[in-house]
């Protein structure tokens, strides 16, 4: 019974047998032959929507489609010279033609367009590798897109539009190289695409390329051997969310230019730091004070104590001070400076020196710090805006260095100081081991110590004040650092030649060219380093 409820009228699952019979016999072959191509060639004629008017009909008949006869191989061979009748027409995913291995007369464009004319004999071109089936290669997908006719010389248009035929007298066109065929260009009147350079011949050496010598790369590091930390930042330092003030940066940059002298400065945390994740304990001050002519540049450079927690505040603090108070008084030393009075120069800037660290020793006291662990060295130069006034001042207290480049060599011109000797005087010097009577005087012992013959009593033992002005030359550069970098400078004479070299150009770095240049490493120094450089025009 079936599934409405019927009473079937024949037998159930007829249909199936019917469908599935195997007495059925075969129809026969199809009146016309069907394979791939000619399903292809049809679809193509259906799609193109070309046809052909039905017989008897009248003007408004749909015309039915062409159908191509199938297609053979004797099809896919181009026109043999003197063939007649139009040429077989290809679907762009049909194979390309197959060439022949003789010469071949390519059809001319314009063949289709007046009377017939014979074009000249083209050159011979090696037939190209084959095609997959049923895969179009580019060349054919290109031409067939664009339109254009089979390769091969193309004749002008003549006078009233008919072609003319190209000259007969032209030189056959030398062999192709082995390999690949160029790329056709996309265009169907653009000019064939040149080919490839080829390699020289192996007799005839390549040229070689050579760096200009105005600009050889910054090196990384000198010596017979690598430094052993990283030459890039390693830990960052430890940070306090309530005091983000206290940080400090890996690397100060900073530059100018005013009157006759071009100013770099630079300020970077040392290997060993970077690689502990300790803050940097140099500080870098650039400011000018001032302007126009009676302007005045001022770079302080401060080094904090070794092995410290707050060393990089006091280095800080240390240009602070130095910086107001050579601010409040810029007037008065750019008068000095003009006028050559080196004696009143010197004890004003060893004044204002003595008060900027007595205020830091009066910081330590206040943070409740060992004045001797909250200290810094300072080292400072004064720079005239005027361009006519070419006298470079410097004073500091503390290790560093002082050089000069004329020339192409580096002369150290650091102020030597003598040793401090005789008794000490009020505000300087060493504290006296015994009195004037004989007395020795016992401080480690527990024992107490006698009240001092000297009021008020001596102060710590401090390094000497150290001041020097110099007359710069055009040409010349002044190098103001700390010691981080003069004790390389000093005990690597290869650094100093790579610094000439570098720094004795008519023109001065730039800004990144000088931080590359300050950083060069050398193993066994990996302390901070704080340079000021000044070129002179």
């Amino acid at each position: 019974m079936s599934q409405q409820g019927g009473r079937p009228t024949g037998p159930e699952d007829d249909w199936w047998g019917q469908l599935y019979d195997d007495s059925t016999g075969d129809t026969g072959p199809a009146p016309v032959p069907d394979s791939l191509d000619d399903r292809f060639a049809s679809a193509a004629g259906a799609v193109g929507g070309r046809g052909v008017p039905v017989a008897g009909a009248g003007e408004g008949a749909v015309s039915q489609p062409v159908v191509p006869a199938p297609r053979s191989g004797a099809d896919d061979v181009m026109d043999a010279p003197g063939a007649s009748g139009p040429a077989p027409q290809r679907a762009p995913w049909e194979p390309p033609p197959v060439r022949p291995t003789g010469p071949v007369t390519f059809p001319a464009a314009a063949k289709r367009q007046g009377p017939e004319r014979t074009p000249p004999a083209p050159p011979t071109v090696p037939p190209p590798p084959p095609a997959p089936p049923f895969w179009p290669s580019p060349e054919a997908a290109r031409s067939a897109t664009a339109g254009a006719p089979p390769r091969g010389p193309t004749a002008e248009p003549g006078p009233g539009g008919t072609p003319a035929a190209a000259p007969a007298d032209l030189p056959p066109a030398p062999p192709r190289p082995a390999g690949p065929p160029p790329t056709p260009s996309l265009s169907a009147g653009s000019p064939p695409t040149p080919p490839p350079p080829t390699d020289p011949p192996p007799d005839q050496p390549e040229p070689a390329f050579e760096r200009p010598a105005s600009s050889p790369r910054p090196r990384g590091h000198v010596g017979s051997r690598p430094p052993t930390y990283d030459a890039e930042p390693t830990a960052l330092p430890l940070a306090d969310p309530d005091d983000l003030d206290d940080l400090v940066a890996d690397t100060v940059l900073d530059g100018a230019r005013y009157g006759a002298c071009t100013v770099r400065a630079v300020s970077v945390r040392g290997d060993s730091a970077r690689y502990r994740g300790e803050p940097r304990r140099d500080s870098l001050l650039t400011a000018r004070f001032g302007t126009g002519e009676q302007a005045l540049l001022l770079v302080a450079m401060a080094t904090g104590a070794r092995a410290t927690p707050g060393a990089h505040r006091a280095a800080a603090e240390a240009c602070h001070w130095i910086g107001r108070a050579v601010g409040r008084s810029h007037t008065r030393l750019v008068e000095d400076i003009r006028a050559g009075r080196r004696g009143d120069l010197k004890s004003g800037l060893h004044r204002l020196t003595d008060r900027s660290l007595g205020k830091l020793r009066a910081s330590a006291a206040e943070q409740g710090v060992d004045p001797e662990e909250y200290a810094a060295g300072l080292r400072c130069l004064l720079l005239p805006a005027d361009p006519e006034c070419r006298t470079r001042v410097f004073f500091g207290v503390g290790p560093g260095g002082l050089f000069r480049l004329r020339d192409g060599e580096w002369q150290d011109i650091e102020p030597q100081v003598a040793e401090v000797k005789g008794e000490p005087v009020v505000g300087f010097g060493s504290p006296p081991s015994e009195t004037p009577d004989g007395d020795r005087l016992t401080m480690d012992l527990g024992i107490p110590t006698p009240p001092s013959p000297y009021e008020p009593a001596p102060e710590p033992p401090r390094e000497p004040f150290r001041f020097r002005t110099s007359v710069a030359r055009p040409g010349d550069t002044l190098l103001v650092c700390s010691g981080g970098l003069a004790d390389p400078l000093r005990g690597e004479p290869e650094l100093g030649d790579y610094l000439a070299e570098r720094w004795s150009r008519p023109e001065p770095p730039g800004l990144a060219a000088f931080l590359a240049d300050a950083q060069v490493r050398v193993k066994g120094y990996a302390d901070d380093r704080t340079a000021a450089a000044v070129w002179e025009a």
